[in-house]
């Protein structure tokens, strides 16, 4: 079901001859400011904005008339985060300004969304090498003024895929390592030849000198590129590029295929782009946030850590542990539980999570993920009979065997696991089973 939300700016973003002027909607106050300063690589720094908001604009699989959605920006102590999905959610984007890419005073800290107009658009791509650019994020007096003070409200598809996408992202980012380091030029040359939009392919690249080979079959080592033209928005930013680093879980031999993150580098900015296993496949249903939202405290432990969040640039879990007076496991638990509503992100780059300020309601992990509520409902009922190996589960008018694997997922014997194999998440039997459990060694 589609859902509208309206967005109040008090005037278009713009870039002039004072500065490039974001307008901005919601956050910490209707219209809050959060950054005024310049940017110390302005034609990077366009670069990178026009390819987030290029990403919120293109639908990748089966692309048709452009999306329109507005990036979401968070300031932090020290950086700005520029966010956003693609209109099929299967590329997630995020342009982080570094303390090194900022010349001014962070004013307040918050998330909100930032209008990425047509004009600005066109703007940001005459910027030149030498031209300063001055950045304010938020509502300038002078920049009202001279608009007016008209407000101007823009309706747009409430992204409700965005906030199970950041719950989904930032879990499966977290089991990511940095798998393969390329110098700038060879950068180029990988992505340059890189097949075009439209390309399905699943592609695996394996770490080779100073480059990345490509090849059909999974190997130890290598790292999943899934519908290569989805790496398209980086190439703008690739002649103002440091480094470009490949991130990925660990890969066995006959893998089926999995999230990557490709992210480059110029010192003063990163640009990434973490990329869904397959091109038809978008994070809002990849079921990875389950597991975590499962223990029976998980929603009291979200609003113990929630309470404790700072605006640091990251999120160190194991203080967080100690002043909750929880484990680490739960931490991350709760952690789970606030991404389901965005209030989390997580940085590949710093391997942490970060904040972001967003509505929390405990009841968006239920409603987005009916699986969740399933397995509950075959707990409550008592249709789960634990044993040594997994359980028997009763569900319907059928009886399924969920079996427990050395790494602690499960296998079941439903048409669900069936068809994903695991790939998309467990299946409600095999969630129950583990909620079974939880609740048995409770018990003893």
């Amino acid at each position: 079901m589609s859902a509208q939300q309206t967005y109040r700016y008090l005037g278009s973003s713009a870039l002039s001859r004072s500065g490039l002027a974001l307008s901005t909607s919601g956050g910490p106050a209707p219209n809050p400011r959060f950054f005024s300063g310049f940017l110390t690589t302005p034609q990077a720094a366009a670069v990178g904005l026009l390819a987030v908001a290029e990403v919120a604009r293109t639908r990748y699989f089966r692309p048709v008339s452009p999306a329109s959605l507005d990036p979401v920006v968070t300031g932090s102590r020290d950086r700005l985060r520029f966010e956003s999905f693609s209109g099929c959610c299967g590329v997630y984007a995020r342009l982080d300004a570094l303390p090194e890419g900022l010349d001014g005073d962070v004013l307040e800290h918050g998330t909100t969304n930032v209008d990425v107009n047509n004009p600005l658009r066109e703007a940001l791509s005459r910027v030149g090498g030498l031209d300063p650019l001055r950045l304010s994020v938020g509502p300038d007096d002078l920049t009202v003024e001279t608009m007016d003070g008209a407000v101007v409200e823009k309706k747009v598809p409430l992204p409700q895929r965005w906030l199970r996408g950041f719950a989904e992202v930032q879990v499966l980012a977290a089991g990511f390592e940095p798998r393969a380091q390329l110098p700038a030029a060879e950068a180029a040359t990988f992505l340059r030849r890189l097949p075009t939009a439209g390309d399905r392919s699943v592609l695996w690249a394996v770490p080779a000198g100073r480059s990345l080979r490509l090849t059909s079959r999974p190997v130890a080592g290598a790292v999943c590129l899934a519908g290569a033209g989805r790496l398209a928005a980086l190439r703008g930013l690739l002649r103002h590029a440091r480094t470009l680093t490949v991130y990925g879980p660990t890969v066995a031999p006959g893998a089926g295929a999995l999230p990557s993150t490709w992210e480059l580098d110029t010192g003063a900015l990163r640009l990434s782009l973490t990329l869904s296993p397959e091109p038809y496949r978008g994070f809002s249903g990849e079921g990875a946030a389950l597991a975590a939202l499962a223990g029976d405290d998980v929603a009291d432990d979200a609003e113990l850590v929630s309470a404790l969040l700072a605006w640091d640039p990251t999120i160190d879990v194991d203080a967080l542990a100690t002043s909750a007076g929880l484990d680490a496991a739960r931490v991350r638990g709760a952690l789970a539980q606030l991404g389901t509503a965005g209030r989390v992100g997580y940085d590949v780059a710093e391997a942490a999570y970060f904040h972001r300020v967003m509505p929390y309601d405990a009841g968006r992990a239920e409603r987005d993920n009916p699986r969740l509520v399933g397995a509950r409902a075959l707990v409550e009922s008592g249709a789960v009979d634990p044993d040594d190996a997994g359980a028997t589960v009763r569900s319907a008018d059928q009886v399924y065997r969920v079996r427990r694997l050395a790494d602690d997922a499960y296998t079941c014997t439903c048409p669900w696991w069936a068809k994903h194999r695991g790939q998309r998440g467990p299946c409600k039997h095999a969630l129950a089973t583990r909620m079974a459990g939880s609740v048995a060694r409770e018990a003893v």
